[in-house]
């Protein structure tokens, strides 16, 4: 691996005699690990489950190291919804923004929505969580993870900070900002991160970095807290740019989030605020990760009523779904008593999200608001994808459930007809091992399927 000149002698300032270790430890394997959706199945019972071998990753109660030759992304459990693949040091931010049921989060940067699913889990399906990507076709890659994990009170945007701005002013409780970056700690993982940093390094970022930063301290609730974090090891893109937050912004403050092992602390260089050191950095040769760094601000103030109250045009009551629907639903207890609503545009029906319920979002480029329940047709109500992965067995009567190690489930998640004993009618709900896959529809012995097609196993 050639590294850019002025990239190592930055690094070998940083890091001094500990630079060989650095240096050595980039000829080895980036470590593959995975996160535990805790919205679908705890920990435990997760282990319990998988097949595969795993070691915990020190720092996330819920991340695993695992052996890069298992195929854990062909695995029916995957396909459920129950782990994402995440790079261990990426676990971070998430774990450390303090996530409360019933807050408003906003993931500013969310794509492909790493982060964005486990600070859903943590809402527990309350509260709303607004995922945001500027790139709509990454923001199409972030709804998808967002689905498959069975999260439904959601808005997924596609927008500019500032535009988001104008629909938010002080709203959120907790604001997450991974922000684009030169992508220093990714140069193991991804030697093409090299040329891209030789053609846009760390002074074409850090003025980016600092204008998302500041729509998104306007965005905070007064009380509220955001977490700030890059995957590169630049002072310009780290640290500076929090001492550029406390210059312009005295009502925040730096929370110390350095507990945990191999971390180090953040670099306070000469004339800088000594506070710096609370931020926390990961550095590939003292952990099991590549590089990240973290900081977690404190906006000051008691948290209020959130500014954004303007109400919602066009929406629909329950009262306008049809009864195929309703009758759908009456065996499921989250849809019979959502603190939403029910909103019918064109043929779709979606589940508005309480805290949705009181904003306007017209002119927004959205992709998704709440969660997509199906279509009804002609007094013919079909259940979503989407809807089918925020189930659970046991919601849900008419199911049936295939090992997650057999032929049958991998024939599902392909979409082919799967021929089982017994007989089936209606919507039937797919599972393995217990944990919803999609629907298929009943024919005597056969499950026609109708497991989405842009999901399918290849």
């Amino acid at each position: 691996m050639k590294l850019p000149e002025k990239y190592v002698q930055e690094i070998k300032a940083l890091l001094g005699e500990e630079y060989g270790e650095y240096e050595k430890c980039l000829e080895g394997r980036s470590a593959c690990g995975l996160r535990v959706n805790n919205a679908k199945i705890s920990t435990e019972e997760f282990l319990k489950l998988t097949p595969f071998s795993m070691s915990p990753v020190p720092w996330v109660e819920n991340g695993f190291y695992y052996n890069e030759e298992d195929a854990l992304t062909k695995h029916p459990h995957y396909h459920a919804g129950l782990y994402y693949i995440q790079e261990p040091s990426a676990m971070i931010p998430a774990s450390r923004l303090p996530v409360e049921h019933g807050d408003k989060v906003l993931d500013l940067c969310a794509a492909p929505g790493g982060k964005a699913t486990e600070l859903a889990a943590k809402l527990g399906g309350t509260g709303l969580l607004v995922a945001n990507d500027i790139s709509n076709s990454r923001a199409k890659g972030l709804l998808k993870n967002l689905e498959m994990a069975g999260h439904r009170n959601i808005l997924v945007t596609s927008e500019a900070p500032k535009q988001l701005l104008n629909y938010f002013p002080e709203y959120f409780d907790k604001i997450l900002v991974d922000a684009p970056c030169s992508g220093e700690g990714m140069f193991r993982r991804d030697p093409s991160m090299i040329k891209s940093y030789e053609e846009k390094g760390p002074e074409i970022y850090a003025p980016l970095q600092q204008e998302i930063l500041s729509a998104a301290i306007k965005m905070l609730k007064p009380g509220g807290m955001l977490l700030y974090s890059t995957c590169t090891f630049s002072t310009l893109e780290n640290e500076k740019n929090i001492q550029k937050v406390l210059d312009d912004n005295p009502e925040m403050e730096i929370a110390d989030i350095r507990k945990g092992d191999g971390f180090s602390d953040g670099i306070a260089e000469p004339g800088m605020d000594e506070r710096l050191s609370r931020c926390l950095r990961i550095w590939p040769h003292r952990a099991g990760g590549e590089g990240h760094f973290a900081a977690l601000l404190l906006k000051a103030g008691s948290a209020g009523t959130s500014k954004s109250n303007r109400s919602r045009e066009g929406s629909s009551s329950q009262g306008k779904a049809e009864a195929s629907f309703l009758a759908f639903a009456e065996d499921i207890p989250w849809l019979r008593e959502h603190d939403g609503k029910i909103d019918v545009r064109d043929e779709n029906l979606y589940l508005i999200p309480g805290p949705l319920c009181d904003i306007s979002i017209r002119g927004l480029r959205f992709l998704r608001t709440g969660l997509l329940l199906g279509t009804q047709k002609k007094g013919r109500f079909e259940p979503s994808q989407a809807l089918a992965m925020c189930l659970r067995q046991e919601e849900y009567p008419n199911c049936v459930s295939l090992a997650g190690d057999s032929i049958e489930a991998r024939k599902y998640l392909k979409g082919e007809t799967v021929q089982l004993p017994g007989m089936y009618s209606g919507w039937v709900l797919v599972c393995a091992d217990g944990y919803p896959l999609g629907w298929a529809k009943g024919m005597q012995g056969a499950l026609k399927n109708k497991y989405y097609p842009g999901w399918r196993m290849q």
